[in-house]
């Protein structure tokens, strides 16, 4: 399936999607030096949720899909040289409403949990700018 949404994003700091398909998507990320929060190597969550927010975006796949909201969990630490692996799925779609579940996995362990609410506008975000 073609990407259609987040066309330049910097897929360095948010991934590479392995597969989109309708209502899904797996998107990749080796947890790079530039993402560490401090001199032992722990990344910075804002990598990881970022991965899965465009994971998110990704299994929604519309150009002028945007984050409404998002409750998450990090559960185990992410280090630099780690390879994650996001998975997001749609859960329900209510008018333009998209509820997605994503998860992320280093190896087989879960490290963050998370549930996006996402809209699809009739315009992009920045239309009216």
């Amino acid at each position: 399936m073609e990407i259609a949404t987040h066309s330049q994003i910097d897929r360095s700091l948010c991934g590479t999607p392995l597969v989109v398909e309708q209502g899904r998507s797996e998107v990749e990320l080796i947890a790079s030096e530039t993402m560490a929060a401090d001199a032992t190597g722990l990344v910075h969550g804002g990598f990881v949720f970022g991965l899965a927010d465009y994971a998110a975006m990704l299994a929604v796949n519309h150009p002028n899909v945007v984050l409404g909201k998002a409750a998450s969990r990090f559960l185990v630490p992410v280090q630099v040289g780690q390879s994650l692996l996001a998975r997001a799925e749609v859960q329900t779609v209510t008018g333009r409403r998209y509820e997605v579940q994503v998860e992320v996995l280093q190896a087989q362990s879960t490290v963050f949990e998370g549930e996006f609410t996402c809209y699809v506008l009739e315009d992009h975000v920045l239309a009216n700018e």
